[in-house]
């Protein structure tokens, strides 16, 4: 898109339903959709039979900075959110030091601000230094240019009933949402695999999904006595699905989301003692796969969330012991929703947008984010070629880090370009700065 030039896009299907349609881009917003637009001036692109879904928001994204640059930076991981179709992400607060105060939040959005590829939305600290003990300035990072509406201590668990407590207390007063690491630590102590049959023959130490589970139970009590908003990261097991729909029953205000790795990968993948494959929580069994996806489908878990985890190659290219847990997510978490829900018939493209886009808009509480593709609404899109397939390579992705899972893998769909408030981001593979 050149300068200020309405953009006419021809031929695109909104939601991949009914027949091809055009849609105009003007001043920020869908200026106009319907059949054979003619608008004077416009630069008008061939997008013949691309699906437009509104831009998907990713609730759980580790960016690094400030601290481990190395590994990635807010300008390497925006590029590689809008090559994945995303127009916000929500920036983990263990870095370094940690997203715990208002001046430290206001770094990360400005920093978002400046690279401007997507939304950058600080998640802040639930704990002073994650360290768990005293409740970090909730409302000073509430109330502040950073405008945090998400706090999480993500990477450790809040493990301390009395703590999660009064941050649940707390966040009511500031519309805000607590999502948890769910993860008893007295139970994963040394754990390297989930417990099961293949750790067992491996010779590893087993991770039970009862340490998942118990915080969940947990929690889910905790915030429905507070009448808190309740977030669960990363769901990884079927006995916590079932946990979830016992919650929303007694209408207890929890949300949660699955990563696209949970969807489709399982502990087999570790015969190989590959660190690659090495994540928190565990890749878990076939059975828990299929839980997770059902669920996702029948929205018990409300939306996908990458845990775009980058790590520099001495912190994975080690022993399994000594390897840091976390893959890379936000260039292929598309590719694998479509793989796992929308090929097998569990999702359809409304579906798509729904758990990527418009559910955890409405977690993270986000504003022009996650709205429909309808005229009068922000241009804030994707556009995604359905029929198209591709080989991911760890060396042509954005991120500085190389530690995905799916090295290799041909996985389906494809992101051909991306529109935050009407500009073009990425396109054809390239970040459009």
């Amino acid at each position: 898109m050149s300068g200020d030039r309405p953009l006419l896009l021809r031929g695109i299907l909104p939601y991949g339903e009914g027949e091809p349609t055009d849609l105009l881009v003007a001043d920020g917003v869908i200026a106009e959709l319907g059949p054979a637009l003619d608008p004077t001036g416009a630069e008008v692109r061939d997008a013949g039979g691309l699906v437009a879904l509104p831009g998907f928001v990713d609730l759980h994204t580790h960016l690094r900075e400030p601290g481990r640059e190395d590994a990635e930076t807010i300008e390497s991981g925006s590029a590689a959110a809008a090559l994945g179709g995303y127009t916000a992400v929500f920036a983990m607060a263990n870095t370094d030091p940690v997203t715990d105060t208002a001046p430290a939040a206001e770094h990360v959005r400005r920093r978002g601000r400046e690279v401007g590829l997507v939304d950058v939305h600080p998640v802040g600290a639930v704990t002073v230094g994650l360290g768990g003990e005293r409740l970090a300035e909730l409302g000073s990072m509430a109330r502040s240019a950073a405008e945090v509406r998400v706090f999480s201590d993500d990477g450790v668990c809040v493990h301390d009933p009395l703590v999660m407590r009064r941050a649940l207390e707390y966040s009511t007063a500031l519309g805000a949402v607590i999502a948890q690491h769910a993860e008893e630590p007295r139970l994963t102590g040394g754990a390297q695999a989930h417990e099961g049959e293949i750790a067992a023959r491996l010779g590893l130490a087993g991770w039970p999904a009862t340490a998942e589970e118990s915080i969940v139970a947990r929690d889910c009590l905790l915030a429905g006595a507070a009448g808190a908003r309740l977030h669960v990261c990363h769901v990884s097991s079927a006995g916590t699905v079932d946990t979830l729909r016992w919650a929303r029953g007694r209408g207890v205000a929890v949300s949660s989301e699955v990563t696209p790795h949970h969807l489709l990968l399982t502990d087999e993948r570790l015969a190989g003692f590959d660190p690659v494959n090495k994540v928190n929580p565990p890749l878990r069994t076939g059975d828990d796969g299929t839980a997770l996806r059902a669920a996702l489908a029948d929205g018990v878990i409300d939306c996908v969330a990458t845990d775009h985890a980058p790590h520099a190659p001495q912190d994975k290219d080690c022993e399994w012991a000594a390897a840091r847990p976390g893959m890379l997510g936000l260039q292929t978490a598309l590719s694998v929703v479509v793989e796992t829900m929308v090929r097998p018939g569990l999702l359809d493209w409304r579906g798509v947008a729904r758990v990527m886009s418009e559910r955890p808009a409405g977690v993270g509480s986000v504003e022009g984010q996650g709205r429909p593709v309808a005229a009068g609404e922000p241009a804030t899109l994707v556009l995604v070629d359905p029929d198209a397939t591709w080989t991911v390579q760890a060396a042509r992705l954005a991120s500085l880090s190389a530690n995905t899972p799916f090295e290799g893998m041909t996985l389906p769909a494809r992101v051909v370009t991306t529109l935050l408030r009407g500009r073009i981001t990425a396109e054809d593979g390239a970040v459009r700065g």
